[in-house]
C-alpha cells in the first residue's frame, strides 16, 4: 500500500511539472532574450533553416511562448537587411529612441535598426560591418560611460573573440581600438584536441566594477561544448579565466552541447542565462533553447564570482 501511494504521488508530480499540452521544445540556437516593457522576446539562429532571417518569440512569464504574428513571424527578413544566407546569432538592444539588432549573415556582422523589438529590423544600405575577414557573434555592450563596444569572434588561427570600440552611429568600429581578448587554450575548451580552437557566444555583465566576459568553448557540434567567463577590471581587458570554469556543461544539463546564449534581468531582477543544447544524445540539431538562472557570491580579492543557481536548467516552450 506504501509503494502504491509513493507511485501516485511521483506520478502526480511529474504530471504537475510536465509542459502544458500542445506544447513543443523551441528550436532556436545561439540564443537571446531581451525584456521590454513587461514583455520578453526570444531570438536565435533558425533550427531548421538559417538561409531566412529570425523569427521572434514573444512572451509575458517565460513559460509560454508565442511566435509573433507580426512579418510572417519575423523580426528580421531576408531581403530587408545585409545577408543571403546563414543569419546566426541575433542580439537585440535599445538605444536612444529606437531598437537595434547585431547579428551575422555570410560570415560578416550586421546591425539592422527598428521602432519595435518585434522588427522588422531593416537597413537603409544592406551591408556589413567593415572588416577584413569573416567575423562573427556579435555582442554590443553600452558602457556607463556612454563608450560602445563590440564583442565578437573573428576566424583566424581558430574561433578568436576581438573587442572594439563602436562608432557612435553603429556603422564601424574604431579600429584603433580593436584588441584582441583571448581563445580556446585550456582543456576543457578543447577536449577533442583540434588544431582549430572554438571559443565564442560572447557576453559582458558588468558588476561591482568587474567586467564579466561570458563565453562558450569547443565546437558546438561537440557534445562538451559547455560556457565559462573572464574578468576583467576594463571592457577591453586583459581579461582572466574564472578557476570554476566550465561553470555549465552537459553534466549539469544532462543534455549534450550547453553554451552559446545571451544574459538578461527577468521581471523579478534575476539573471537569467539563454543557451541551446543538442537535439538529442545522438543528434546535434535542430538544437533546443533553454534557461538557467545566474547568481553573483562573494569570491576572492572582493571580486564575486558569478555561478549557475542549481536546477535552475529548464527548457523554453512554445504553444
Amino acid at each position: 500500500m506504501i509503494y502504491q501511494h509513493l507511485f501516485t504521488a511521483l506520478f502526480l508530480l511529474r504530471f504537475l511539472f510536465a509542459p502544458p499540452p500542445n506544447q513543443d521544445v523551441i528550436r532556436l540556437a545561439d540564443p537571446s532574450i531581451f525584456h521590454h516593457d513587461s514583455v520578453y522576446y526570444l531570438y536565435g539562429t533558425d533550427g531548421r533553416d538559417s538561409n531566412k532571417g529570425f523569427e521572434v518569440y514573444t512572451s509575458k512569464d517565460m513559460e509560454v511562448w508565442k511566435k509573433s504574428a507580426k512579418n510572417d513571424g519575423f523580426a528580421l527578413k531576408k531581403g530587408d537587411a545585409f545577408g543571403s544566407k546563414g543569419f546566426w546569432a541575433p542580439q537585440v538592444f535599445a538605444f536612444g529612441a529606437k531598437f537595434y539588432m547585431a547579428y551575422t549573415a555570410d560570415e560578416q556582422i550586421a546591425i539592422a535598426v527598428s521602432d519595435s523589438p518585434l522588427g522588422p529590423f531593416t537597413q537603409e544600405k544592406k551591408s556589413p560591418l567593415p572588416a577584413p575577414g569573416k567575423q562573427i557573434d556579435p555582442y554590443v555592450f553600452l558602457d556607463s560611460d556612454g563608450k560602445k563596444y563590440l564583442y565578437h569572434v573573428r576566424l583566424t588561427e581558430g574561433n578568436r573573440l576581438y573587442v572594439a570600440e563602436l562608432k557612435d552611429d553603429f556603422s564601424g568600429i574604431k579600429e584603433e581600438t580593436l584588441t584582441y581578448c583571448f581563445h580556446a587554450e585550456e582543456d576543457w575548451e578543447n577536449t577533442a584536441g583540434s588544431e582549430w580552437t572554438v571559443s565564442e557566444g560572447p557576453s559582458i555583465i558588468k558588476h561591482r566594477g568587474w567586467y564579466y566576459f561570458i563565453y562558450s568553448a569547443n565546437d558546438f557540434r561537440n557534445p562538451d561544448y559547455a560556457v565559462g567567463y573572464a574578468v576583467a577590471k576594463s571592457p577591453l581587458g586583459p581579461w582572466t579565466k574564472s578557476d570554476s570554469n566550465p561553470i555549465f556543461d552537459r553534466g549539469d544539463a544532462k543534455n549534450n552541447g550547453t553554451g552559446h546564449g545571451d544574459y538578461f534581468v527577468d521581471g523579478k531582477g534575476k539573471l537569467q542565462y539563454v543557451l541551446h543544447t543538442h537535439a538529442s544524445d545522438s543528434t546535434v540539431a535542430p538544437r533546443k533553447t533553454a534557461v538557467i538562472e545566474l547568481e553573483f557570491a562573494p569570491g576572492k580579492n572582493g571580486m564575486d564570482e558569478l555561478r549557475v543557481k542549481g536546477n535552475s536548467f529548464r527548457f523554453l516552450h512554445e504553444k
